[in-house]
């Protein structure tokens, strides 16, 4: 008679613990390499290359390198200058450098790319742009950033979104003078106009099973584990299935 209550007992829980499971499913995301490479050249052939704004960067406003450590950083190096070109915080009148960086598709060889190595999203940024120091002029600017890509899931949201971080610049020419510079003004800019960045957008890769006369059941992500392995992205996501 014990045997057959604790038999009795364990079924139940056992039942229990398969009815609450099957309310969860699990589906993995795989974004690979050549994924990207064709967004990419899509990307390119069909708009123009994306250009931000630094002319309002931080760099500024903080003060990050005083005026001369900036014109000492710049004037042995190989960037180019352009003639009469008075920065508005001198002459008072408005400058005709752009004060912008252009991402590239290519520059010397090093393309723009998501790359998953050894755990991490790498990503090469080819880019030229100018930009106005102080008492220096205007600045013409090419080369490319080693930047990474960290993710995090945001439940409330419901999407894995993607924060960039420049990890170096390297500058065309210039034997790295300039790089801290221009790695800062980078960085202004994209915490400004791109951090944080879409990656999937979980409410996408969801559905509704209608019930009939009854309701609808709806799936919700409660969990995101990205796994990085050599050359893709493997999005592991958790969901459960609420009435709604």
């Amino acid at each position: 008679m014990i045997y057959r209550i604790a038999f009795g007992a364990v079924l139940v829980v056992f039942l229990f613990i398969s009815a609450a499971s099957a309310q969860k499913a699990e589906i993995t995301v795989s974004l690979n390499e050549t994924f990207f490479d064709a967004l990419l050249d899509s990307v390119f052939q069909n708009f123009n290359p994306p250009e931000f704004s630094i002319a309002k960067s931080d760099f500024y406003r903080r003060e990050a390198e005083t005026p001369r450590q900036a014109k000492g950083e710049f004037q042995n190096s190989n960037l180019s200058f352009r003639k009469n070109s008075a920065t508005p915080r001198l002459s008072g009148k408005n400058s005709v450098c752009n004060e912008s960086v252009k991402i590239l598709r290519e520059i010397n060889g090093i393309r723009t790319a998501v790359r998953f190595r050894e755990g991490k999203i790498f990503v090469p940024l080819a880019f030229s742009g100018s930009y106005s120091p102080p008492f220096i002029g205007c600045v013409e600017f090419a080369g490319w950033a080693e930047t990474n890509i960290d993710l995090e899931f945001d439940q409330s949201s419901q999407r894995l979104i993607g924060r960039a971080h420049i990890l170096n610049v390297n500058l065309s020419g210039t034997g790295g003078l300039g790089g801290s510079v221009i790695a800062k003004l980078i960085q202004s800019s994209i915490d400004k106009k791109l951090n944080p960045i879409d990656i999937l957008r979980l409410d996408k890769i969801s559905f509704l099973v209608p019930i009939q006369n009854t309701g609808n059941i709806r799936m919700k992500a409660v969990g995101v584990q990205p796994e990085i392995v050599n050359g893709s992205l493997n999005v592991r996501i958790a969901y459960e299935f609420l009435k709604s």
